[in-house]
């Protein structure tokens, strides 16, 4: 079983699972919380497992009037040997010699190596009869009636073969006593035959129908949506956990999220506690301005609060500091320069700084000289206008009753109709 935490939802998945502990294998064992999702198999669906006893009883059975009456046997099974898994009683028997160390029974590589003579129990795969060594054997053995197959796994109904099951599945026993003990809110029932995953979600609506249970049966490449509403939590680390805050204190760190995690730490921590670095960026940028250098300082002062001048040794040049955070450069006659490092409140003061020194080279008095053509260009177009003008009111009033009254400079007034 895995128990998976996606975003603080606790999610099971059971894969298969028994509740019975076997000749050799341990029983699953019950989570120590309930889970907000159980994915649990349901390839018995409502079927009820044999007594062990029992079954051990029908197998060995099968296996003697087999073998008496001159018939060979082979069973679809194959284990391998993994001792932590097993139970006490196996793992404590391991320690002297090796349970799986059979004396009469050898590996069979192939159906070429096998000596098909007298009777005989042979143990194959794949179970489900569809290739291999169990195939083979299958279709040489199945016309004689003396021989016996046995399937100690889950088979579907109508199966011609004896099902004895031993296989690490659940029944309807085990599975309603396991989410009894779990009571997960929500249940997604998988790896089943449709008929019998369709028949154990009805009956465990009725049992679990005094809660409020959703239980899903989804088809096969179905996709399942669960919406889920939890709370985040960001745990401290490095230099901002080493004080413990007052109730109402503000903790400033960097809010760093990995997977579904959050952490609050220092900048100077980031390197330590994440694959994450620190950078400054460092910004420049040239205004044109051609007025005089100490104006722009004395209208910044009457917004800043701390405008300071700069050594010249330390500035190259005339300059000044504005909060410690910007620094005003003189360039030219024509230009000056910011420079900042960037942040979120630097870059604010950079932005108030170049719309101030915009705002006054637009006060700046500016003294335009006209030449000829110009004035030859104006004429032209007051020529211009004018013809347009007429020709509209023509258009609109006839010709007879648009006329030019006087004429003074370059201006005119049309009189139109009795008007």
């Amino acid at each position: 079983m895995f128990m998976v935490n996606i975003a603080g939802v606790q999610v099971l998945y059971t894969g298969d699972y028994s509740r019975q502990e076997d000749c050799h294998l341990c029983a699953a064992e019950i989570p120590q919380f309930s889970p907000d999702i159980c994915i649990i198999e349901s390839t018995y669906g409502v079927q009820l497992h044999q007594p062990r006893n029992v079954r051990e009883k029908r197998f060995t059975y099968v296996i003697h009037s087999t073998i008496s009456q001159g018939g060979r046997y082979w069973c679809m099974a194959v284990y391998q040997t993994y001792i932590n898994f097993m139970n006490e009683r196996i793992r404590n028997q391991f320690a002297n010699s090796n349970p799986f160390d059979f004396k009469h029974i050898s590996a069979l590589k192939s159906i070429e190596n096998f000596n098909d003579v007298g009777s005989s129990v042979v143990m194959a795969s794949p179970s489900g009869l569809q290739s291999g060594l169990s195939r083979q054997l299958f279709e040489i053995w199945c016309s004689d009636k003396k021989n016996a197959c046995v399937i100690p796994r889950y088979v579907v109904e109508g199966t011609l073969v004896h099902f004895i099951s031993f296989s690490a599945h659940a029944d309807l026993a085990q599975t309603s006593t396991f989410l009894k003990e779990l009571m997960p809110p929500n249940i997604i029932l998988v790896h089943g035959e449709a008929n019998e995953m369709r028949r154990l979600k009805q009956k465990l609506i009725t049992q679990f129908a005094f809660r409020n249970t959703k239980i899903i049966s989804p088809k096969n490449c179905q996709s399942v949506k669960m919406y889920f509403n939890s709370e985040k939590m960001a745990k401290t680390i490095g230099g901002v956990a080493e004080k413990t805050p007052e109730v109402g204190e503000t903790v400033s760190g960097l809010l760093v999220k990995k997977a579904f995690t959050y952490q609050i730490m220092a900048s100077d921590d980031l390197h330590v506690f994440s694959q994450l670095s620190t950078a400054n960026i460092s910004q420049r940028i040239t205004i044109a301005y051609t007025g005089a250098f100490g104006v722009l300082k004395h209208r910044l002062k009457q917004i800043f609060e701390s405008v300071e001048s700069l050594p010249d040794e330390e500035s190259e040049g005339p300059a000044f500091g504005v909060h410690e955070r910007l620094t005003v450069k003189y360039e030219s006659e024509k230009h000056i320069s910011l420079h900042w490092r960037s942040d979120p409140i630097s870059d604010m003061v950079s932005d108030s700084v170049v719309a101030l020194v915009l705002n006054i080279s637009r006060e700046i008095p500016k003294v335009v000289v006209e030449s000829e053509e110009a004035t030859k260009t104006e004429e032209e177009n007051s020529k211009k206008t004018e013809k347009v003008v007429h020709a509209l009111l023509v258009s609109l009033l006839g010709d007879g009753e648009v006329w030019r009254e006087w004429e003074t400079g370059d201006k005119c007034r049309w009189k139109c109709g009795a008007s």
